[in-house]
């Protein structure tokens, strides 16, 4: 006799759901480290405080695996061997098999980053960036898996650089409403190369305290003492923690947390994306009081507060201060003059006066950046998007004016001769078009 079947939902078990509930609460984590007894404890805390035995988590297979696929995502040049992430994957499951028994029998030993230097926009200095080989990266990307929800979890809620579910936009949103609310005095500061500079030792004690495997912290430490390449010199650094290395991001957090839990103890608003922060206050007197801490705090650490670049700015006055790729000033805000450079170069290097290509295909390719640029930008005061409209323009008047035989920029009869409607007709993204659009009340 078939049974008959109920119309009611089946009542899930009290522990089945909170395991659902823990569970989509970390739906960022590994799953193939991070079991269900694990995320509890993370949330309700392990005994003494302290975590033993991840070193079998770093380089179980299903964690290597997902650790070459962020890699891959991510792309990246090959470090000192040469060896691309496609040559790589060839040979990926014995790969990640040597670098398994390798983790697990202590002979692992990073490669030497390949260090090169690339300018930053607008300024003639550059900035030294640590290319590790596709191995070393997918090592460091394992690692991190495993140890960023043991910090993740207790990090200050105003530290928004490189964490799950965060970015540039919840910082600018965070700043807005602050000086809304009228925290209009701004300690602006800059940590002078604050990545090359971390100590490594007050470093690795900040992980030790909530991390007991020696094994994970021989690791740890064996990458930020690894190599350093340099045209025809090695090295091997004393302090700091490589940019452009997978871990780097976690380790800048963890250094500076406990300065985010100070300020917030102090009754500072403080809103930091990695080693970039501003400290917002209500008072000239506060904000004295807010960068005199924060001086005390840096020079403790063994850290430095860029001379130049660190002050205390009223934001209702010209001058106001950058954070975040945005200028704020008088009730205001708009790019900041670097990321009007990095747009105009990304447009240059697009739309060259040699450029072979059709003028869709240049349209095309010049679109890519100006919609994700605008979606950043959007939030601008409007009389930035005319001016960089006739700049882009401009460079594509010039191609053209150079195709019929002319030299230099598009300017005068070109105007005429391509107007404005001519590139809409071929496509040209319009940022004043876009920010006419986003600014239209929605339909209902």
């Amino acid at each position: 006799m078939r049974e008959s079947m109920s119309t009611e939902p089946a009542q899930l078990p009290a522990e089945a759901r909170h395991a659902g509930e823990v569970r989509a609460r970390w739906a960022w984590v590994q799953s193939s480290v991070w079991t269900e007894r694990m995320l509890t404890a993370l949330e309700q805390g392990v005994k003494g405080g302290k975590w033993h035995s991840l070193i079998d988590k770093v380089y179980g297979l299903g964690n290597l695996r997902a650790a070459f696929a962020r890699v891959k995502a991510n792309r990246g040049a090959a470090g000192v061997d040469h060896q691309t992430i496609e040559m790589f994957e060839r040979r990926l499951e014995p790969n990640l098999e040597r670098l398994q028994q390798r983790l697990r029998d202590g002979t692992y030993r990073p490669s030497a980053l390949r260090r090169v230097w690339i300018p930053k926009p607008g300024r003639r200095e550059k900035r030294p960036l640590g290319i590790p080989t596709v191995r070393d990266r997918v090592v460091q990307a394992a690692l991190r898996s495993v140890l960023e929800p043991i910090f993740e979890g207790e990090f200050a809620e105003h530290s928004y650089g490189f964490r799950p579910g965060r970015g540039c936009k919840d910082g600018l949103r965070r700043v807005h409403r602050l000086l809304e609310a009228g925290y209009v005095y701004v300690v602006d500061a800059d940590l002078q190369g604050y990545f090359d500079s971390i100590p490594h030792e007050p470093l690795l004690e900040r992980i030790g305290k909530k991390v007991a495997d020696g094994k994970v912290l021989a690791l740890v430490q064996a990458l930020l003492q690894q190599e350093v390449l340099e045209t025809a010199t090695r090295w091997r650094p004393e302090e700091g923690t490589p940019q452009g290395s997978v871990i780097s991001p976690l380790l800048a957090n963890i250094y500076l947390d406990p300065l985010d839990h100070m300020m917030a103890r102090e009754g500072f608003e403080m809103v930091r994306y990695a080693d970039d922060f501003v400290i917002l206050c209500r008072t000239a007197q506060e904000a004295r009081r807010a960068l005199r801490t924060v001086q005390r705090w840096v020079a403790s650490a063994g850290l430095t507060l860029h001379p130049d670049k660190t002050s205390i700015v009223d934001a209702r006055e010209r001058g106001g201060f950058d954070f975040l790729g945005y200028h704020f000033e008088r009730g205001y805000r708009w790019p900041s003059p670097k990321s009007i450079g990095r747009l105009k170069e990304a447009i240059r290097g697009k739309t060259r006066r040699t450029e072979g290509r059709s003028l869709d295909a240049i349209i095309s390719d010049a679109n890519r950046t100006l919609v994700g640029w605008f979606a950043y930008f959007q939030y601008s005061h409007h009389t930035t998007f005319g001016r960089l409209d006739g700049y882009v323009r401009m460079r594509l008047r010039s191609i053209l004016r150079k195709r019929k035989g002319g030299r230099g920029r598009g300017r005068h009869r070109d105007h005429q001769r391509w107007p404005n409607a001519f590139f809409a007709e071929h496509g040209l993204f319009s940022l004043s078009a876009a920010y006419a659009t986003a600014r239209q009340p929605a339909k209902r």
